[in-house]
């Protein structure tokens, strides 16, 4: 039987050979207990290199291998079932993050418990890791480095498989309508700006912006 861990850390990949092992060396590399928390990635049907990277991590993590392209919504969704963890919490797969990341966001919310969800301040880095500058998480918000309660999620309904872009921004609004996310000031996450980041595909972030609006009845 599974044992029960106090997080999870869910990393959806598709084609990252480049970057995966960099984000697992930084989950790996927490200043937490090893055994209470737990690491799934949903390798989502991925044709590049990226299953042999993550062979080279599989004692330490779960992975969860798609036969086809689910999207990362659905990828995301078949993660969160699999948890029995107290705290979600999403990293891209060309992402990283700090040592401390788990622990302080666990803390703050364990220190407040009217909190639902809280999210960190992030950097926004380039290819090289070089810190272009640092983003206030509500203001600029993105999917990951938010730490959400596992029952919310699922009381929600989890992602709206049907947003193969703007998952995460369905899912906020749809969060906040009954919860709420705190801001951590510190910047405890690194996304990584590059050429193959999915939100450069204007065409299909405007047609997924339309239906966004359409769906929340948005101006």
């Amino acid at each position: 039987m599974k044992k029960k861990t106090d997080i999870t850390v869910l990393v959806p990949i598709y084609n990252q050979e480049k970057y995966i092992r960099r984000c697992l060396r930084s989950l790996l590399s927490q200043d937490y207990n090893k055994d209470n928390y737990e690491i799934i990635v949903i390798n989502d049907g991925s044709t590049d290199k990226s299953s042999y990277a993550l062979d080279s991590f599989k004692d330490e993590i779960t992975i969860i291998n798609n036969e086809k392209n689910l999207g990362l919504p659905a990828s995301l969704n078949l993660g969160i079932k699999k948890t029995k963890s107290d705290f979600i919490i999403r990293v891209d797969a060309d992402d990283y993050v700090n040592t401390n990341f788990l622990k302080i966001l666990k803390l703050y919310l364990e220190a407040n418990q009217k909190t639902d969800a809280v999210a960190c301040d992030y950097l926004l880095v380039d290819d090289n890791e070089k810190v272009i500058l640092r983003e206030n998480c509500l203001k600029n918000p993105i999917a990951c480095g938010i730490m959400f309660r596992s029952n919310q999620l699922l009381e929600i309904g989890m992602y709206d498989e049907t947003f193969l872009l703007n998952e995460e921004k369905d899912l906020r609004i749809r969060f906040l309508e009954k919860y709420n996310i705190s801001r951590l000031e510190l910047p405890l996450y690194r996304y990584r700006k590059h050429d193959k980041n999915i939100t450069n595909d204007k065409i299909k972030m405007d047609l997924h912006n339309e239906k966004l609006k359409r769906k929340h009845k948005i101006k």
